[in-house]
């Protein structure tokens, strides 16, 4: 890569050390990347080994705020980061009791925060899957195959549901499956 072959924002850039980015700002003398695994990076111009994946444009300055809804969507698609998913009310503070069949065997007590904490950190992992699956190189039908497997385990997971305050982060399987 030359100076001759200004990036613009949202170019993709794949770095020897740091993988896959997306430049977030250009700068006098520097790309600042935001690298999936190693956060923003910045990266001179004129360094030779970044690979372009996709050249985006150079363009006039966009606004913070346009910048700030880039970001928040490349990070969306391509990190493990978490919305906020509150427990319901009726749960704070509560505890999960698992009690054994066996007699003489004692009780084990989770909070239940800690509990949804898992269960909401398992539904982003999911996510991350799904995302990762779509933008793989693999073939539309291997694509479906995966997906139907992922859409189960979110079946299986709607015995959860109850712990959810709001029904939009809910668990949602195939339609009309009695898991």
């Amino acid at each position: 890569m030359s100076l001759d072959s200004i990036l613009g924002v949202g170019s993709r850039v794949k770095h020897p050390a740091f993988g896959d980015g997306v430049v977030i700002t250009v700068d006098v003398a520097a790309y600042q990347v935001c690298f999936m695994q190693f956060g923003i990076k910045l990266v001179g111009k004129d360094y030779q080994q970044l690979e372009i994946i996709e050249r985006i444009e150079p363009t006039e300055a966009i606004t913070f705020t346009e910048a700030e809804k880039s970001l928040s969507k490349i990070l969306r698609a391509w990190s493990d980061i978490s919305e906020i998913t509150p427990l319901g009310d009726k749960w704070k503070g509560g505890m999960l009791i698992l009690k054994p069949g066996e007699v003489g065997l004692k009780e084990k007590e989770i909070p239940i925060d800690q509990f949804f904490h898992k269960i909401i950190m398992l539904r982003d992992r999911l996510r991350v899957m799904e995302q990762r699956i779509n933008s793989s190189h693999l073939t539309d039908e291997e694509k479906v195959n995966l997906q139907q497997y992922i859409t189960r385990i979110y079946g299986s997971l709607t015995t959860f549901n109850v712990l959810f305050r709001h029904k939009e982060h809910q668990f949602v399987g195939e339609k009309g499956d009695k898991e």
